[in-house]
């Protein structure tokens, strides 16, 4: 089952530049889900990183596991009035470059899920090479 930007939208508070999930292909309830990442040129952190030869900061491709992770978190599980907050991220791992012009495909799998803390192991691929691995430990807390 396939969910689309503006479906992601209702279920993340990010919004641009900050939203790094594009899409999601698939995904299991409460087991797993693969998303993708369209990484373009024209996304700000660019500017500068690096001007000469762009590169996307591994900080941001752990952001974007971390984003497909909440939503797997929020078609799990009743989400309404609730967020996702990271409280962990552990073994991260970045073994090649991200360029633009590069669709990363993202892959998150719920380890554990304890009340509202759950834990997720996640990588990210370009063409179906490793680029990034990592473990989070989130919390699901009310809006209100």
């Amino acid at each position: 089952m396939k969910i689309n930007i503006i479906e992601i939208m209702e279920m993340l508070p990010h919004r641009y530049p900050f939203l790094l999930i594009d899409r999601v292909l698939e995904f299991k309830l409460h087991e797993s889900i693969v998303g993708i990442k369209n990484v373009t040129f024209n996304e700000p952190q660019f500017t500068g990183h690096f001007p000469t030869k762009p590169v996307m900061p591994g900080v941001l491709i752990i952001e974007a596991m971390a984003q497909l992770s909440a939503i797997l978190v929020a078609k799990s599980m009743d989400f309404k009035d609730k967020d996702v907050f990271f409280m962990t991220i552990e073994e991260a791992k970045f073994r090649k470059v991200v360029e633009p012009g590069d669709t990363l495909h993202i892959y998150a799998k719920i380890e554990q899920n304890r009340s509202s803390v759950w834990k997720f192991s996640s990588n990210s691929k370009v063409n179906d090479q490793i680029v990034a691995e990592s473990k989070f430990t989130a919390m699901v807390k009310n809006r209100n």
